[in-house]
C-alpha cells in the first residue's frame, strides 16, 4: 500500500542509509528528558512478527500523503487505490455502546472504525463528533476532519 501512495519513508524499519534522518524518542523521567529509543534502536530492523495494527515508523510527508488519500476517498494522483466505501468503513464507528462503555478509559468519547478512532461523544474538549484519527505509540497523533459518520450502517 505504501508504494502506490508514494510513502517512500514508511515501514517497519528504517534502512541504515536513512537512519541519520530519524529522530530520537525521549520521555520525561525523574531527572528530566531521558532517551527511550535512538536511531539505532527498535526501528533498525524489521520485527520478527510485524503487526498489521501498528509499529510503523514514518515521516510527516508520508503521513500527509496518506491523509490526502483518505480525504480523496481512496484516490492518489488520479488512481483509485481504495474504494470510497473502504474509506467510509475506516472512518466510521463500528463499536457498540456496550463496547464503548467497557473501554471508556481508553476511548474517551471515541468508538472505532476499521482502522482508527472516531469521536462519538463530546465528553472532553478535544472530542469533535465524527472526527477520525490514530494515536502513535510514541505520543504522535493525527486526526482527520469530521465526516459526520459516527455510526455504522
Amino acid at each position: 500500500m505504501f508504494e502506490p501512495i508514494g510513502m517512500d519513508d514508511t515501514g517497519f524499519a528504517v534502512p541504515a542509509a536513512k537512519r541519520e534522518r530519524l529522530t530520537s524518542y525521549y520521555s520525561v523521567g525523574e531527572n528530566g528528558l531521558e532517551l527511550v529509543d535512538g536511531p539505532d534502536g527498535q526501528w533498525r530492523r524489521v520485527p520478527t512478527f510485524p503487526s498489521r495494527a501498528g509499529g510503523l515508523v514514518s515521516t510527516a510527508d508520508d503521513w500527509h500523503r496518506f491523509a490526502l488519500m483518505l480525504l480523496a476517498e481512496g484516490a492518489v494522483d488520479g488512481r483509485q487505490l481504495l474504494s470510497a466505501k473502504s474509506v467510509r468503513l475506516m472512518t466510521t464507528d463500528h463499536t457498540t455502546a456496550a463496547q464503548r462503555v467497557a473501554s471508556e478509559l481508553f476511548l474517551e468519547g471515541q468508538g472505532w472504525g476499521f482502522g482508527g478512532s472516531v469521536d462519538v461523544a463530546a465528553i472532553d474538549p478535544w472530542n469533535v463528533l465524527g472526527r477520525y484519527g490514530w494515536g502513535g505509540g510514541t505520543g504522535t497523533a493525527a486526526t482527520g476532519p469530521p465526516t459526520g459518520r459516527t455510526r455504522s450502517g
